[in-house]
């Protein structure tokens, strides 16, 4: 079984092991929020889309009425000059406007009335999808409260396994919590068993003869007795 020294270490590691994972959920929690106000962001813009084509049709068809108004208008007055005129050519030339205001009016109701039935269309396909993405809005909404929830609830298990940590640490001696943080800052796992035939449960690389001695507990430097791995620089241990 491991050394004692080991053992202090294995406990620190596995602690270790727990607060990072930790921090790295806490640190994950405001980008899965940005991506969920992301997706209601884009759920009220195509809301907003639908809108602005809604009222765009609206717009049309108040131009088209403001263009009727003026026909109606303008063939009202050449009506009356026509009624007052004498000369023949005068009444016919009147009678051609006439004639072309009215088609130009009709061109025009025909107009409104197809703007009418598209924005009809619009109307039940915007309360439609409106629905629809009010619900997707309202479920992105909860999720972001829940994420909110669980990033307090991840801080208060941080600050609980930063305590694990600092406890772990005060049986290791200094000079090998120097050892076991140079290694686990540059990876993990930093502690492993040597498995197999005398290989780093690290790297899966072919240990030598004197670190496997070393981890066995033979020759070890009691003050410090850390036996690496020649490959990976891993700290190794005999199960």
């Amino acid at each position: 079984m491991p050394s004692p020294a080991i053992e202090s270490l294995l406990i620190l590691q596995d602690r270790d092991t727990k607060r990072l994972g930790l921090e790295a959920q806490v640190k994950a929690v405001p980008g899965d929020i940005a991506l969920v106000e992301g997706k209601i962001a884009a759920e009220k813009a195509a809301i907003e889309t639908a809108k602005q084509e809604l009222r765009e049709l609206e717009t049309k068809k108040k131009l088209l009425e403001t263009e009727i108004g003026s026909a109606e208008t303008k063939l009202a007055k050449y009506k009356t000059q026509q009624s007052l005129v004498k000369k023949n050519d005068e009444y016919q030339a009147l009678g051609h406007e006439i004639e072309t205001t009215e088609k130009a009016i009709g061109d025009f109701e025909g107009q409104e009335l197809e703007i009418m039935f598209k924005i009809d269309e619009a109307k039940k396909k915007f309360a439609a999808a409106e629905a629809v993405l009010k619900g997707n809005i309202s479920g992105h909404e909860a999720r972001i409260a829940t994420l909110r929830e669980r990033a307090v609830n991840l801080a208060a298990d941080l600050k609980a396994a930063q305590a694990e940590v600092a406890t772990a640490r005060a049986p290791v001696g200094d000079i090998r919590l120097r050892v076991y943080d140079r290694i686990a800052t540059r990876q993990q796992p930093a502690i492993v068993p040597i498995v197999h035939t005398d290989k780093c449960g690290g790297c899966h690389l072919k240990v030598s003869s004197d670190v496997v001695s070393a981890a066995r507990g033979k020759g070890a430097d009691p003050l410090v007795a850390l036996p690496t791995c020649d490959q990976c620089g891993r700290i190794v241990y005999w199960e």
